[in-house]
């Protein structure tokens, strides 16, 4: 958190009213959001996209600059608006890092990347990152023409169990679990995100869909197909893995 904001943290929804209303906290607040060599996370607003605008639904899944050109007020003073007209309820979305895509193809085309990464599970309204395979299947592979299709195939499945000692993953072959994902490499993609309210308390998560998946089989059993869960009883044919090894 950027020291900036400890005072928020510190007060009621009212004392948080009066600092984002405060010009003196604005042009603080736009002054330490300038990218720099010691502070290069800033210039966030830049990558910004407004994700949650309760009132002004128009404005969501768009670049937070583009509307703040749109209204002549500057990307900050748009944001802190949308977070106080909204009591609180906008939300904002922005890639950290890897958002250079001729970084990024140069990272995929070292033979020691190794693809996924994701906090998703400590910050479900926040991150999305479960979509990074199709995404690299649509994008990197049959848009971007970066890697060739056996290629990702490998990065995604042979390559991580091998990394992480999962022994008789990644892999089809005689004897093996039946762990198999089809596909159409024509239409297969990440959906765009979208926010559900399904966890405990009516809390909220993104997620992506998958599109362009045929069919997804664990231990040999089809779990889901054509974009719908496949009713199997009682079964359950995952199984936990301990030490590389199911248990």
């Amino acid at each position: 958190m950027r020291p900036l904001f400890g005072p928020t943290m510190k007060t009621d929804r009212e004392g948080r009213r009066r600092i984002y209303s405060d010009p003196d906290f604005r042009a603080a607040f736009k002054k330490d959001s300038v990218a720099s060599a010691r502070n290069p996370l800033a210039g966030w607003m830049e990558r910004a996209v407004i994700s949650l605008s309760p009132g002004q639904e128009a404005n969501e899944e768009r670049p937070l600059v583009d509307v703040a050109a749109e209204q002549g007020v500057t990307p900050i003073d748009l944001a802190l608006d949308l977070s106080l007209k909204s009591d609180f309820g906008a939300r904002f979305r922005f890639p950290v890092v890897n958002f250079d895509e001729e970084e990024v193809e140069e990272l995929l085309r070292d033979p020691n990347m190794l693809v996924a990464l994701s906090d998703a599970g400590a910050h479900a309204s926040q991150l999305c990152d479960a979509c990074y395979s199709t995404h690299l299947l649509g994008h990197w592979v049959r848009e971007k023409g970066v890697l060739e299709l056996e290629r990702a195939i490998h990065m995604l499945t042979l390559r991580p169990a091998e990394v992480f000692g999962i022994m008789d993953r990644g892999l089809l072959a005689v004897g093996r679990p039946a762990d198999i994902v089809t596909f159409d490499p024509d239409t297969v993609k990440a959906g765009s995100l979208r926010r559900v309210r399904d966890l405990p308390g009516g809390a909220d998560r993104l997620v992506a869909d998958a599109v362009g998946i045929a069919a997804v089989v664990v231990n040999g059993t089809v779990i889901r197909q054509n974009g719908e869960d496949r009713e199997n009883g009682n079964r359950f044919p995952g199984r936990l893995l301990r030490g590389g090894a199911a248990a």
